[in-house]
């Protein structure tokens, strides 16, 4: 019998002889099978990744060394580009595309010979926060199927929660990693904006998009980290800074932190007193075990959403202007001889509805005669709450947040009030307009029987010690 909890509990399995990579790939490849219902996979490469756990286990049987993520497997969003395999972003525009290449995420984890079993549904071009804007129809939270997954990784999510990958990696652009992982109850990391390579992830909001990580254990989260960051010559937005040695630092004493928290989040007429009163308990409990935990005033927290909204929604109209059926994209059946209606037509086809929303909002905040009124201005509050937050960490290591106002909601429930469900946002947005490191850790469970946790945000990056936190508070 296959059982999976750790990456180092399954390696030293493999090591003893108990276990075998063949062994994993057919456990999960039936485990797949027996949950297609929740609709987490867009593809599963059952016969490579089969052929991968064969030639690990003769490498392994010939005394070779074991790369770092030896059979390790992985499911990755269909945002995230993978040689030779579909990469359709969940969208009828990219209807039959094939990647050309591999992101260099996905190069790094095949490098320390992972397994990729699949790619994952997620909302159309990563644009949703419940999984429902999918061309492949919408993904089931495992915990509750009348529910949401979250989004826009949902796909990412239900398989780390259903036991059907031992990791994922999805895409967070304003909290499509975090928020799933708190629907789910399970981690969910957002880096640093540049600490992973965005080459081969396919753009939403480009100084937004960062590649994020779905895990059962903060080890495991931290060595994916490890062997997915650094430079990279495709990138030019990626960070030069020294990779730590997350895995390693882990294991160090713990230690007593400094810990805001802002009483407009925890107090605002959104958020679910039970969600609020758990994480205020929290903080007590963190302020009982001699760490510095203060309320720290936060006035732009109404703000940060609309300034999100105008900003991602204009660079998704620059971005999303590729696909036109002549370069890139769905190109329609229909016979004209004029390119604009040609356009027109093969986008209409190719877009769903949430896609096709953001691209109309983002032309209208670029256009004349609006830009300053709202673009500018919203860059404004971008460049106001970098200065804020990074003053803040003068005197702090971390923010407490909640992840979401609310647990997993019913499917079709916000669909109809796009609005309602921008606002759900309030909390996750801010660490990608700064660009800080953010993680959704499952701590608690709601009455109503779903999980939640709380999310940690600490200094541009600064994850080594975010990770370090975090370990403490899923031990505690």
């Amino acid at each position: 019998m296959f059982s999976f909890t750790s990456i180092g509990q399954y390696h030293q399995s493999l090591l003893e002889g108990t276990q075998t990579c063949v062994r994993a790939v057919d456990y999960y490849l039936q485990k797949i099978e027996a949950s297609r219902r929740l609709n987490a996979f867009t593809v599963v490469y059952a016969k490579e990744a089969l052929e991968q756990a064969q030639r690990l286990d003769q490498r392994r049987r010939e005394g070779q060394p074991m790369g770092r993520l030896h059979g390790v497997i992985i499911g990755i969003k269909d945002v995230i580009a993978y040689k030779d395999h579909p990469l359709t972003a969940a969208s009828g525009i990219l209807s039959g595309f094939h990647s050309l290449y591999n992101a260099t995420a996905v190069e790094r984890l095949l490098a320390e010979e992972a397994i990729i079993i699949g790619s994952l549904n997620c909302d159309e071009f990563a644009m949703g926060s419940t999984n429902e804007n999918s061309v492949y129809g919408k993904v089931l939270n495992a915990k509750d199927e009348t529910r949401v997954p979250g989004g826009s990784s949902g796909g990412s999510a239900v398989a780390v929660q259903a036991g059907l990958c031992m990791a994922s990696l999805g895409s967070d652009t304003g909290g499509s990693v975090r928020q799933p992982a708190d629907f789910c109850g399970i981690i969910g990391l957002k880096p640093t904006y540049g600490r992973i390579s965005r080459h081969g992830l396919i753009a939403y909001a480009s100084s937004f998009d960062q590649i994020g990580i779905f895990a059962s254990t903060i080890p495991d989260t931290a060595l994916l980290l490890e062997i997915m960051s650094g430079t990279d010559e495709y990138d030019s937005t990626v960070s030069g800074n020294p990779v730590p040695a997350y895995t390693a630092e882990l294991n160090k004493p713990a230690e007593k932190y400094r810990i805001a928290w802002f009483p407009e989040a925890l107090d605002h007429p959104s958020i679910d007193p039970e969600i609020s009163g758990a994480i205020r308990s929290k903080l007590n409990e963190l302020a009982a075990e001699g760490h510095q935990v203060q309320a720290e005033s936060f006035q732009l927290l109404d703000y940060i959403v609309p300034a999100y909204y105008v900003l991602t929604t204009a660079e998704a109209s620059s971005n999303l202007s590729r696909y036109d059926g002549i370069r890139f994209g769905h190109r329609t059946d229909s016979s004209c001889t004029d390119l604009t209606i040609l356009y027109k037509k093969s986008r209409s086809e190719g877009f769903g509805r949430e896609v096709k929303r953001r691209i109309m909002l983002g032309t209208f905040v670029l256009s004349a005669g609006y830009y300053d009124a709202y673009f500018t201005r919203a860059q404004k509050v971008r460049r106001l709450l970098f200065e804020q937050i990074n003053e803040l960490y003068k005197s702090y290591d971390f923010v407490i947040m909640p992840v979401s106002p609310v647990t997993a909601f019913k499917s079709g429930e916000k669909l109809d009030d796009p609005i309602a469900m921008y606002l759900a946002d309030i909390y996750t947005v801010m660490a990608n307009l700064v660009g800080c490191p953010a993680i959704a850790l499952p701590l608690f469970t709601h009455s109503g029987g779903m999980p939640f946790g709380l999310q940690v945000m600490a200094a541009r990056f600064d994850e080594l010690s975010l990770l370090k936190f975090a370990q403490q508070l899923c031990k505690s």
